[in-house]
């Protein structure tokens, strides 16, 4: 049997504050028989939302793991379950991976043990929320923006602005916005104030809406402090939010294509934008636990989210873009050219996609709004302080 070696791996940069790397393996052992992810809503489907979406059936067929999937709705609790251990993997955002770096939590990856390696995307591949001083820490997921979700008969033209959820205001079917609209339940959206600020008042400077001095943070607290009079729901469930657009009069929300294309499905009257001031956005990461228990089945299951119909099934049950680009191209699943470009492949460059805040940060004296801010102050936001 072919058994696990390991090999130190470099130390990261002093500046990030994350500890050296942890050993890494060199090569993959007997199948241990399961794989725990933690995963985001839809990420990781064998077919019994819908038949044909099933990227985990023939995996485990041929592996002969067991994939074992917990549900995580937002970062914050993606962080907090791997600090509690018992998993191997999980498909971490940008304002989660490096908080897992800096937490010991995921161990180096090793690239050579993974073959599609070469076919990710070359934006992605040294993304810097997954590579430390030339370290990877994980091995790219999947990528898209964070839209503007619409109802069409309350919106007979799309929206051009953020503002039907930033302020009050009467919508096109002479109501207002007011109890109508949602807001998503994580500190991660004091970004989207930020990014709607750098429009609106670039006179506040802001240069990323991930690092933010004081004036510019105060100004994206006061904007949410008002849009709370607005929201009818702080949400973080996709599927909470899909029975809040279909029962309960919400008409617009910052959302994901995931729930875009879950309401279509269902002839829901939903269309999503990307408003004039652009979005945010997230790339995700599948990282390994510094204990995994499963690191051979682990390691499986990367390759086979790069080589499989995954890439391609995922893109279009989710909205979402590969990080495989040939995934679009090549047939492997139901993507195509087309649809990939009307999820956005193209826009990668317009997207401000998820990092954590930190204190030192690059404009002007560097010292920014570190991210335990963000969490406390949110908290704060939400229950009207």
């Amino acid at each position: 049997m072919q058994t696990m070696k390991l090999m130190a791996t470099t130390a990261l940069c002093a500046l990030t504050g994350i500890s050296p790397a942890f050993a890494q393996i060199t090569a993959i052992g007997a199948p241990e028989g399961q794989v725990n992810i933690v995963a985001w809503p839809g990420y990781i489907e064998r077919g019994e939302t819908m038949a044909e979406f099933d990227w985990v059936t023939k995996f485990e067929e041929a592996s002969g793991c067991k994939v074992n999937v917990k549900t995580a709705n937002t970062s914050d609790e993606m962080v907090a379950l791997m600090n509690e251990g018992g998993f191997d993997l999980v498909t971490a955002s940008g304002d989660a991976s490096l908080r897992l770096v800096a937490g010991d939590r995921v161990q180096p990856i090793n690239t050579d043990l993974v073959p599609s390696w070469s076919t990710v995307d070359e934006r992605l591949q040294s993304a810097p929320w997954h590579t430390v001083d030339g370290v990877h820490y994980g091995v790219p997921y999947m990528w898209g923006p964070n839209v503007l979700m619409y109802n069409t008969e309350t919106f007979p033209e799309a929206p051009t602005s953020w503002n039907v959820v930033f302020e009050e205001m009467t919508l096109p079917d002479g109501k207002s916005n007011k109890g109508r609209v949602q807001a998503y339940d994580g500190p991660i959206h004091i970004a989207d104030a930020a990014q709607y600020l750098m429009f609106h008042k670039p006179e506040l400077g802001i240069t990323s809406p991930y690092e933010l001095n004081e004036d510019q943070y105060k100004a994206a607290l006061d904007l949410l402090r008002g849009q709370r009079e607005l929201v009818s729901r702080y949400w973080h469930d996709a599927f909470i939010q899909i029975d809040d657009f279909k029962n309960e009069g919400v008409v617009a929300s910052g959302s994901w294509p995931f729930q875009r294309n879950l309401l279509q499905s269902d002839g829901q009257p939903i269309a999503s934008v990307i408003p004039q001031e652009g979005a945010t956005g997230w790339a995700d990461t599948t990282m390994l636990h510094v204990n995994a228990a499963n690191p051979n089945c682990a390691y499986l299951w990367m390759e086979h989210t790069l080589s499989s119909n995954l890439q391609s099934d995922l893109a279009v049950w989710f909205g979402a873009n590969p990080s495989v680009p040939a995934a679009c191209t090549d047939g492997r699943g139901m993507s195509t050219a087309e649809s990939c470009t009307a999820n956005g492949m193209d826009d990668f460059d317009k997207i401000r996609f998820w990092t954590t805040p930190v204190s030192n940060c690059s404009q002007g004296d560097g010292a920014c709004v570190p991210y335990y801010r963000w969490v406390s102050d949110y908290i704060g936001v939400i229950g009207g302080r």
